[in-house]
């Protein structure tokens, strides 16, 4: 299908699939063409949402929370970029969106897959926009960023936070991705005593299996009433 919009912000390109311009709206960080996917998969299902698809990321600059050192030899640091691409979200790209489409959206989620699942957690400790967060296969394993979500005030408490990952992902011998798993059930532990609806999910298989369907997946939970 084709998006209803399709537009250029500030370097981001930004799909915007809606059948009812007043669901609820799911801002949805990805790579290029999987927006459509997981509306599909979402619209198959009989779920009326409001999906805005934003890609032309820098994903190791815009999803990181702070600087860190690269975890592969041939992939690049993380250099903090979140903060300001928060700031472009809220103060640009969404009164955008949503006056030019005039969409009364009745409640805002964030979700993303590895680092954009990442950066929608960190999003709560800074912004109020949104009120449900999907973090599929999130990089949980980010340097310090466990013990940077429970040591720092929440922004908003979220309604619902839905926290998923591949049963193997923490298999392998990297230091950093061999975190994951503990760390994203510490978190789930955490915001459920902060009286926070949240779900943990383990799927089968590694970081890249099924992304859309698990996607897709956390998406629908965060729609249910």
């Amino acid at each position: 299908m084709n998006p209803n919009l399709r537009l250029a912000e500030s370097g981001k390109i930004i799909e915007v699939f809606t059948r009812d311009k007043e669901s609820p709206a799911i801002y949805l960080n990805t790579f290029e063409g999987e927006g459509e996917k997981i509306y599909q998969i979402l619209e198959n299902k009989g779920i009326k949402l409001t999906l805005i698809s934003i890609e032309g990321l820098d994903w190791n600059h815009d999803m990181a929370p702070w600087d860190a050192p690269r975890i592969w030899k041939d992939d690049s640091p993380f250099t903090s970029g979140a903060d300001s691409y928060i700031e472009l979200l809220t103060t640009e790209i969404i009164p955008k969106i949503e006056k030019d489409l005039s969409l009364k959206p009745i409640w805002r989620g964030l979700a993303g897959y590895s680092l954009a699942g990442l950066f929608a957690l960190y999003s709560i400790y800074k912004t109020d926009a949104f009120q449900r967060i999907a973090s599929a296969s999130g990089s949980l394993w980010f340097p310090d960023f466990l013990k940077y979500s429970k040591t720092h005030e929440l922004t908003i408490k979220p309604e619902r936070v839905y926290l998923s990952l591949g049963d193997t992902e923490s298999h392998t011998k990297n230091q950093y991705l061999k975190t994951v798993e503990e760390n994203t059930r510490e978190l789930y532990e955490y915001y459920k005593s902060l009286q926070i609806e949240t779900l943990f999910t383990l799927n089968p298989g590694n970081h890249f299996k099924d992304p859309e369907d698990r996607m897709a997946n956390g998406i629908s939970w965060l729609l249910k009433n």
